[in-house]
């Protein structure tokens, strides 16, 4: 990794490394692209490169939701509507296909109007570029190596983040917990080689059975995680019936008599880490006090 360079973006009176469009627009401080350029240059997060983008992009058109998508996943807007009509455009910078950016619409854009965001997309060429690097050099140290789920320590920061936009956006999530019911046995019985099986299977299981705007995480052992972006009780109780239908279902995990036990809570505004994630664990504790094989709120 020590060969993986995040590349700046440079402002410069010639404009060097500038998208080639946007150089008239240097020493125009007033002008909103000049803006839009500084302030896409804050962040190597995509998400919130695409609502800076966003935003802008809002006087142009009509816009309910926006998505980028590329190798590392598909990424989005703050608040992203994603039910009308898709206009995907491809990214490409040196004929590097950086990925696909897809704008939902309720209404028809027009060849003027798709020319615009064309032009538009050179101030996003460069910023997005150094933000996949940067994605992706992080995303080696924050794997679980046997199931290639996000591990602990990306947990730890992924919810101390979605915390404070839920408390600046003032918009809730919601947190669930599972582990495996009698997994020890199956190390016990017959080996960590058939246990390392159960956790793969598992963890593919959890990955069908979310969002795309959900995240998973392997804690370490039998223990998972799920940060669901959605404020409603019913989404939770929908993906927790999902997962345990997909065990039920699942040859593998019947073979060794392995079932899941699911805790699950929403957010509220004056939560911190420590206090959801424990909300989250009482309601784990709950099912697995009422037998286990199901899910409990708290």
């Amino acid at each position: 990794m020590e060969n993986v360079h995040i590349l700046a973006q440079r402002v410069s009176t010639r404009g060097d490394y500038l998208p080639f469009n946007t150089e008239q627009y240097i020493n125009r401080e007033a002008d909103p692209i000049y803006k839009l350029i500084e302030e896409l240059q804050t962040t190597l997060h995509i998400d919130e490169l695409l609502t800076v983008f966003a935003e802008h992009v809002q006087r142009i058109i009509k816009l309910s939701g926006l998505q980028f998508h590329s190798s590392l996943g598909v990424a989005q807007m703050y608040n992203s509507d994603n039910q009308h009509t898709p206009y995907k455009f491809d990214l490409e910078l040196n004929e590097e296909h950086l990925g696909q950016l897809v704008y939902f619409c309720q209404y028809q854009l027009s060849d003027a109007i798709k020319e615009k965001l064309c032009r538009l997309h050179s101030t996003l060429l460069y910023p997005m570029r150094n933000a996949l690097t940067y994605n992706r050099v992080l995303k080696l140290a924050t794997k679980d190596s046997l199931t290639g789920l996000y591990n602990r320590s990306q947990f730890s920061d992924n919810l101390a983040q979605r915390i404070e936009r839920g408390r600046r956006l003032q918009n809730n999530f919601s947190l669930m917990l599972l582990d495996l019911d009698n997994f020890k046995q199956v190390n016990d019985r017959h080996g960590h080689s058939a246990g390392d099986e159960v956790l793969i299977k598992f963890a593919d299981i959890l990955k069908q059975s979310v969002r795309t705007t959900d995240t998973v995480y392997r804690f370490g052992g039998d223990e998972f995680a799920i940060i669901i972006d959605d404020p409603q009780f019913t989404t939770n109780k929908v993906i927790a019936e999902r997962v345990m239908h997909a065990v039920r279902q699942c040859h593998l995990l019947s073979k060794f008599a392995v079932t899941t036990s699911i805790g699950y809570t929403l957010s509220n505004i004056k939560d911190c880490e420590t206090s959801i994630f424990a909300r989250t664990d009482k309601g784990l504790y709950k099912a697995k006090a009422d037998g286990r094989n199901c899910a409990r709120n708290s």
